[in-house]
């Protein structure tokens, strides 16, 4: 089994409790749309960073081009909203936990550029708008394809990490929500 099969097969319960969750914040209303930012703002610097920690820009070179937290915080900021302390960051200890933990956030771009359909014109949504060259998403997938790694737990085991974290800040985020 390729580690993409193994993480889309043994992460599906995560991925869908977190589209359940995020689906539940009305991107329409400037409000819900807020919130959302913050609980993603809670989750993708501390995970970019510690994707930085663990040289992602060796297994892809292309890695800054992937960032998306500088994105994440200019909408906020244009939405005169504050940034939220992030939850506290990962410890991805090997080649199987980054290539896990970016899993789950290039994955997040794909649900992202679906969801940028529910925001409205008028509000800034450059974190959710798809982006980078052509083919990133393909190029991704193929390299994460292309590993060697025989023990998929840790690469599963950091995806479910990222997950939760997310899961963790919807929910903290939602509880705030009127």
């Amino acid at each position: 089994m390729s580690l993409r099969s193994a993480l889309r097969a043994q992460t599906a319960d995560c991925h869908a409790a977190v589209d359940a969750l995020f689906g539940s914040f009305n991107l329409s209303c400037t409000q819900d749309y807020k919130a959302f930012l913050r609980a993603h703002a809670q989750v993708v610097p501390s995970v970019e960073h510690a994707l930085e920690e663990a040289r992602i820009a060796r297994l892809l070179p292309d890695w800054p081009e992937r960032r998306r937290a500088h994105r994440l915080a200019a909408d906020i900021r244009e939405l005169g909203d504050r940034l939220p302390a992030p939850l506290p960051q990962l410890a991805l200890h090997c080649e199987a936990a980054a290539w896990g933990a970016a899993y789950v956030l290039e994955g997040s771009k794909l649900g992202g550029a679906l969801l940028a359909k529910a925001v409205p014109d008028h509000l800034p949504n450059s974190y959710l708008s798809p982006q980078g060259p052509k083919g990133a998403m393909r190029l991704f997938m193929d390299r994460l394809d292309a590993t060697n790694l025989e023990d998929h737990a840790a690469a599963v085991a950091a995806a479910r990490d990222v997950f939760n974290l997310f899961l963790k800040a919807g929910h903290l985020t939602l509880e705030t929500v009127p």
